[in-house]
């Protein structure tokens, strides 16, 4: 039997980088996959591609930013599947390392919007289920910027320490509930989403990796994160809970 026979989790941000390596994970595992992405078609794609493989999954589009969209997520899943048991939040995007003095309001209200805003609307629509249930497991994605100051630019790195805060404030009050809530903290991952530095403020850029260039490991490939997603999700990880795990492979140890 899958370490997650029968479960039913939503992955957002799932049809492409480490929301799409956890998903199949989760589905290797015996998990029944909600694929909730803003990218239709991918979206359509990877459904496609987990049925074709013999998995049961279910797609919804999803902008984490709209707290309607959100509501439809857990309503749908939970008509598809019958319960929700795992929910990810997975889904986010980057500030291009603007530094403090570089940041305008666009770029500090669409992160903040969507790496704050996003799971926080899912923590507290799928809270009353778990509840109800007594159990249930919340996998959030923070940084290494969400546990150090420099790593990261000003706007990433104020959103991902709110993830950080949230990820112990649930684990903190509803752990009695039989809730669970941990997130990890990758450094580096190798997942596409920066294919270039072409508007990145090079200032904040060098700033949040001077000093440690030499040191830098080489990226993560998004099955390395998935697989700690798959622990904290599963049984075995069953007395952990408020944890921010870092997966850096030691860089925040220099």
């Amino acid at each position: 039997m899958g370490r997650l026979e029968n479960k039913v989790a939503i992955i957002t941000g799932a049809a492409n980088g480490i929301g799409k390596a956890i998903a199949a994970k989760y589905a290797a595992e015996g998990a029944k996959i909600v694929i909730a992405d803003f990218n239709e078609e991918a979206l359509n794609a990877t459904v496609e591609q987990f049925k074709a493989d013999g998995k049961k999954a279910f797609g919804v589009k999803v902008n984490v930013a709209v707290e309607e969209d959100i509501q439809r997520m857990v309503d749908d899943s939970v008509s598809h599947f019958g319960r929700v048991d795992i929910l990810v939040n997975c889904a986010g995007v980057l500030d291009n390392m603007k530094a403090a003095h570089n940041v305008d309001d666009e770029i500090w209200q669409r992160v903040m919007d969507i790496n704050v805003g996003g799971v926080m609307r899912g923590i507290r629509k799928i809270l009353p289920i778990f509840q109800e249930q007594k159990s249930g497991v919340i996998v959030n994605l923070s940084s290494l910027s969400g546990l150090q100051g420099g790593r990261g630019g000003f706007t990433y790195t104020a959103a991902k320490h709110a993830v950080t805060g949230m990820t112990k404030n649930v684990a903190s009050h509803y752990g009695l509930m039989g809730i669970r809530c941990n997130a990890i903290a990758p450094g580096q991952v190798d997942t596409g989403l920066v294919q270039s530095i072409e508007n990145f403020d090079m200032f904040g850029l060098g700033q949040a990796t001077r000093g440690v260039k030499d040191l830098m490991p080489a990226p993560a490939q998004p099955d390395q994160i998935a697989d700690i997603a798959l622990f904290l999700a599963s049984d075995e990880s069953s007395y952990i809970n408020g944890v921010v795990l870092a997966a850096d492979a030691g860089w925040s140890a220099y």
